[in-house]
């Protein structure tokens, strides 16, 4: 995820109108290494993809389950239609808001 290192955490943050504590704590980073981080420090390959996961992305990552996940693998490998169809439906119920 190359693009990520070039990302200003910072304004991302500012975006979402969080404070530190806030932002970084959802990806399990304290206030101190997240402003490391919006200081110009390298950010960790897996502290990125949390990153994307939790703040581009909107997932909450207490909510998944390794079970979820490998249903999901199982669905992609085993009926790829079934899987796109599903995805369709709900991202369909997400613009509806339900």
């Amino acid at each position: 995820m190359k693009a990520a290192e070039k990302l200003d955490v910072r304004e991302i943050r500012r975006k979402l109108g969080m404070n530190q504590q806030q932002f970084w704590s959802r990806l399990g980073v304290t206030q101190s290494g997240g402003s490391r981080y919006e200081s110009g420090r390298n950010i960790p390959r897996p502290v990125q993809q949390l990153l994307r996961l939790v703040h581009v992305e909107q997932i909450d990552i207490a909510k998944i389950k390794r079970e979820d996940f490998e249903v999901v693998e199982y669905l992609k490998a085993s009926d790829p239609e079934l899987f796109k169809s599903l995805k369709k439906q709900a991202r369909a119920s997400q613009k509806k808001g339900g």
